[in-house]
């Protein structure tokens, strides 16, 4: 997991022309990834973003203001699933690769993607879970789908073995639930905290997810 306003570190195995291509979001993603996995190994993935590189296509918006010829590259990073794309050619990942933008999901969705690769067959998936700050130029209403930080999460996915168990179940919505609008930090802290047994429940998109 990655949090921070500052620039995070890239994995030293990715070529230099390539690390010049990553944003300040993407060396986010790969910073988590790094910790997860190894260069060269093959996992089933599912990214998940609410907005992705968004900011690119605000920065595309004012060169076209300002008169001035886009660049074909600076498109090709600006699209949703761009982090997913770099991150296979980064790690050479021939495997099933999921780009998901939820909406008022919020995060439920990449582990239901995930468990249905899990069912069909993988031993393993990765999940990868990222947001950044958008700018006021965006209307963020109705869906208030803005965080205050850039933060990312990546995690492998089994059926069983030795890491935290967990649950995933439906609860019914509740609109008035305060909740956070992106979940990811909220979700990061009840992976952080110790205590067996505990659940989080984000009754506004009718997720709850437990510690069994």
């Amino acid at each position: 997991m990655h949090s921070s306003p500052n620039l995070a570190e890239i994995p030293g195995f990715i070529p230099k022309l390539q690390q010049r291509r990553l944003s300040p979001l993407a060396r986010a993603v790969f910073n988590a990834i790094d910790r997860c996995i190894k260069p060269g190994e093959n996992l089933p993935t599912v990214f998940s973003s609410a907005h992705g590189e968004v900011g690119k296509a605000l920065a595309m918006l004012e060169t076209i203001r300002d008169g001035e010829e886009l660049s074909p590259t600076a498109f090709s990073l600006s699209v949703h699933n761009a982090i997913a794309g770099l991150y296979s050619i980064a790690y050479r990942n021939q495997q099933e690769i999921t780009v998901i933008a939820p909406g008022g999901e919020a995060i439920g969705p990449a582990f239901a993607e995930a468990l249905g690769m899990l069912q069909e067959g993988a031993a393993e998936v990765l999940v990868v879970l990222y947001d950044e700050p958008i700018a006021g130029f965006y209307p963020v209403a109705p869906f208030a789908l803005n965080g205050e930080f850039t933060c990312a999460l990546a995690m492998r996915l089994a059926l069983a073995g030795k890491g935290m168990p967990l649950r995933l179940s439906r609860v019914p919505k509740n609109g008035d639930a305060g909740e956070q609008p992106v979940q990811l930090p909220l979700f990061v802290d009840f992976l952080r905290r110790g205590d067996g047994g505990a659940a989080v429940d984000f009754w506004g998109r009718g997720w709850r997810w437990e510690k069994i």
